[in-house]
């Protein structure tokens, strides 16, 4: 994999899960219980926070940025083994999350090696 591609791929994930997400709560299916807003003030921080970091192609940001990702693919998890209604909605949320999580492990990996960047080991 080219470090290219590996980035095109996080975006791609990111980008993705960002406006699906807005889209999945707001408009196709937003929650008969909960208000929109209240959904989206739930959802879309953690994926803001890597924001700057990610459109600036900051492999440190792609690393740490996958952390982010648990609720999204533990989302998609449990709506896929509970929810039948929203189950093709949860696998384009487990898809976004597993292209944002490996575009960015990749980029992280390829972009460190390009600019020296490692983790030392430790002397004993």
């Amino acid at each position: 994999m080219t470090t290219l591609l590996a980035r095109r791929l996080a975006l791609v994930g990111y980008i993705g899960l960002l406006l699906w997400v807005i889209l999945w709560h707001a408009f196709i299916s937003p929650s008969p219980h909960l208000s929109v807003v209240f959904m989206l003030v739930i959802w879309l921080p953690w994926l803001l926070i890597p924001i700057k970091g990610m459109l600036a192609g900051n492999p440190y940001t792609h690393a740490w940025s996958v952390y982010l990702l648990l609720p999204y693919f533990l989302h998609a998890g449990v709506l896929l083994w509970v929810d039948e209604g929203e189950r093709w909605l949860a696998v384009v949320e487990l898809f976004l999350a597993s292209t944002m999580f490996i575009g960015n492990m990749y980029y992280a990996k390829l972009r460190g090696r390009e600019l020296g960047l490692s983790i030392r080991k430790k002397k004993a």
